[in-house]
């Protein structure tokens, strides 16, 4: 009999939207996601698209114009500043730049110990103990502590980085673009880093890439966004086997097949992306899209559940 899952976040109706020059800038726009506890969400797009926006008003880094994100059942919208810290205990962030994101001035052992500090939980011996573990976690050496982060490579700095997230134990971490600065060769040993610890250590993970093969390599689930809104969600594989959604056939159809004998018709989509601080009536994705017809500028798509577990929307399947 196989376990239920068990709901870790859910995600209602979530918006971000930026004042600018007195219009609205909707960064996302009516964002639902459920996230199962040991699972791992792909969220792909294109640049600008929203992903890094949405994935941090989901942890609360970037306040929301509106919505819900439930945790374990709780609200965090509502909490309070105290509330809201104790929670960064279960929630963490991996960065994409691993360059920028470690200040340059502190040691590595101070780097990862400085989750510990401030929510009091290891001094001294204690402290030095639990920063060794975490770097030989990641697959780097006890003595590397002493060091500043510019003796490091980009995948060692990532590390770091993961190191940093992991120290206080947490349930769920959002993998903001992780491997988009490194090397091809360093990716592939990252990503199996993320996935090992999610084994060891019941992880919940939302991954987000440009690198579409990848995501399928990690991911359990993909959503896909598109200025702002979701166009389609499905478990890795279905996406991949049928895509649905015209915008998500074209992303597909730019990753590489490495086998000669494949040949997959590359779908080009003509213009540029829409302002989010116009974006077109109806469907966002209906000024590059072959498929658009009059329905399209007048009505926006119904999100619905075209296969088992396998959403769009797109008045392609809209009775």
């Amino acid at each position: 009999m196989v376990a239920k899952a068990q709901k870790l976040l859910e995600v209602k109706n979530v918006q971000k939207y930026f004042p600018i020059q007195k219009k609205p800038l909707k960064a996302v726009d009516d964002l639902n996601l459920i996230i199962n506890k040991g699972e791992t969400v792909g969220l792909v797009g294109e640049s600008g698209c929203g992903k890094s926006t949405a994935a941090k008003t989901i942890i609360r880094l970037i306040e929301p114009t509106a919505g819900e994100v439930l945790f374990e059942g709780k609200n965090i919208y509502e909490f309070n500043q105290r509330q809201m810290k104790s929670l960064r205990k279960d929630m963490q962030i991996i960065f994409q730049d691993p360059y920028a994101s470690l200040n340059p001035r502190m040691k590595i052992e101070d780097i990862i110990g400085e989750p510990l500090d401030i929510h009091h939980l290891a001094k001294g011996k204690k402290r030095k103990e639990r920063v060794k573990e975490l770097l030989e976690l990641v697959g780097l050496r006890p003595e590397h502590a002493n060091r500043f982060p510019h003796e490091f490579s980009g995948g060692q700095r990532q590390r770091i980085g993961i190191a940093r997230a992991l120290a206080l134990n947490p349930k769920f971490i959002v993998c903001d673009e992780p491997i988009s600065a490194l090397d091809v060769s360093i990716q592939a040993q990252i990503v199996n880093l993320l996935k090992s610890l999610q084994e060891k250590m019941d992880l919940t993970y939302l991954f987000i890439a440009h690198d579409l093969s990848m995501v399928k390599y990690i991911s359990d689930r993909i959503l896909v966004m598109y200025l702002g809104n979701m166009v389609e969600l499905s478990e890795s594989r279905s996406l991949y086997d049928e895509p649905l959604h015209p915008y998500t056939q074209a992303l597909l159809s730019a990753v590489p097949i490495p086998d000669p004998a494949v040949k997959r018709e590359r779908i080009v989509l003509e213009g540029e992306v829409p302002s989010p601080l116009s974006p077109p009536s109806g469907c966002v994705f209906r000024t590059r899209c072959q498929y658009a017809m009059e329905r399209c500028a007048t009505e926006i798509p119904t999100w619905k559940e075209i296969k088992p577990s396998h959403f769009t929307a797109c008045h392609l399947y809209n009775d």
